[in-house]
């Protein structure tokens, strides 16, 4: 069963989406959005492109219940494997290639997270704020608290190729059904063995 996009022209512009990338159903794309290449966008997604332009640069995911939204005559941009965590809100700014927004974290206008930085879950960024590379950033507001370690920012990239995979997972095997009504025996689970969550991966350095 095919379930159609949400999708919708304003002031006949269409939004763009690259037969690669994947849209959840449920997520909704409105005028000047483009989704680029192997992009993952998660369920309920807001992506409103009825001021400015929206974009997701090849490789990107912007994950369940983010908000992607600016002012007239800006781009709001996450470069290629830019990282969005779920809830977040992106207001006409720009994230730089293999940068991190965790959950329910602000980027507000004009700000620019620089290149593999991170952003800690429930930050707030004030608009205008420019993070180097390499940095994490956390608070509200948010400040630089230090330089990222390469191992941090492998674990990063490791996140972004799983969300990747996803990508291609949903395209061949993602389709919409009724429930069960009950747990059958010897029920399957997702397996994905490689994925660990970076406090895990910290402990096992300790």
């Amino acid at each position: 069963m095919t379930t159609r996009l949400r999708v919708y022209a304003i002031d006949g512009i269409v939004p763009v989406v690259h037969p690669s990338a994947h849209v959840h159903p449920s997520a909704v794309l409105i005028g000047d959005v483009i989704v680029g290449p192997d992009c993952y966008v998660g369920p309920c997604a807001s992506l409103r492109g009825d001021f400015g332009r929206l974009i997701l640069e090849r490789g990107a995911n912007l994950q369940d219940t983010c908000v992607m939204h600016g002012f007239p005559g800006t781009d709001t941009v996450v470069e290629e494997d830019g990282h969005i965590g779920h809830g977040a809100v992106l207001h006409g700014c720009r994230i730089r290639r293999n940068a991190l927004v965790g959950m329910n974290a602000v980027i507000m206008d004009n700000a620019v997270i620089g290149e593999s930085s991170i952003v800690a879950a429930s930050a707030f960024v004030k608009a205008g704020m420019e993070i180097p590379p390499r940095m994490l950033v956390a608070g509200m507001p948010a400040k630089v608290i230090r330089e990222l370690s390469d191992e941090e920012i492998r674990w990063k990239g490791e996140g972004t190729a799983t969300y990747q995979d996803l990508t291609r997972r949903c395209l061949a095997t993602l389709v919409e059904t009724d429930p069960l009504s009950e747990v059958e025996p010897d029920r399957k689970r997702i397996h994905m063995p490689d994925v660990v969550p970076l406090v895990a991966l910290r402990k096992k350095e300790e």
